[in-house]
């Protein structure tokens, strides 16, 4: 009897070990899966919140060169070294209502004077002054307005590609540097679409 009471107590030891094991093993595996979030959090929520973030493009502003539901990457790092350029397409704070986001493209820098008259977009700084030739609009494509507008330090002037349908500083103003969010660096939807947003030549 004795024999099979230990054999029973053994029995039962074994068991409770293998328990143990189990359990230790899953903690283990928790623990593995719980490192790799944590991992993932430190590298993605400073990449999400300081350098770049999503935007999804809403209405006909851009047309053609961004559609409504274009899934864009925003660059948000890069306007903290350097200036934004003529020609960079940046989202926005609505300079009006900051709960609402524009994406528009950069036209008139600091300093400048921009004027529209008969359809024709000119830069002016000191004596020198010219057209702007935009190749990345619509043959026929006119921009309307007739306006003359002098930017301040820290003050750019925007429009839609989509000059007809684009609701931009012709309307409301100059756009103040501190608006500025970032600029588009990557169309990543649609997929057929996809490529880097890079600024024109002037």
């Amino acid at each position: 009897m004795e024999g099979n009471q230990n054999i029973s107590r053994e029995t039962q030891g074994l068991k409770n070990n293998g328990k143990k094991g189990t359990f230790k093993k899953y903690l283990s595996i928790i623990w593995e899966f719980l490192k790799i979030i944590i991992i993932a959090a430190i590298i993605v929520l400073p990449i999400r919140y300081f350098l770049f973030q999503p935007f999804i493009v809403k209405g006909e502003s851009m047309v053609p060169y961004l559609y409504s539901g274009d899934y864009l990457i925003i660059d948000e790092i890069s306007y903290r070294f350097s200036d934004p350029k003529r020609g960079d397409v940046v989202v926005l704070n609505y300079p009006i209502d900051n709960r609402q986001r524009f994406i528009k493209r950069i036209i008139g820098l600091p300093g400048e004077t921009v004027s529209i008259k008969n359809s024709e977009v000119t830069i002016s700084k000191g004596r020198e002054s010219f057209a702007l030739k935009e190749n990345y609009l619509p043959e026929n494509l006119e921009t309307e307005g007739n306006i003359n507008v002098n930017l301040d330090d820290n003050e750019y002037f925007v429009l839609g590609d989509n000059r007809q349908f684009s609701y931009d500083s012709r309307r409301w103003g100059v756009l103040p540097r501190q608006d500025i969010i970032g600029k588009a660096f990557f169309r990543a939807f649609p997929i057929q679409t996809m490529k880097l947003i890079v600024g024109p030549t002037y």
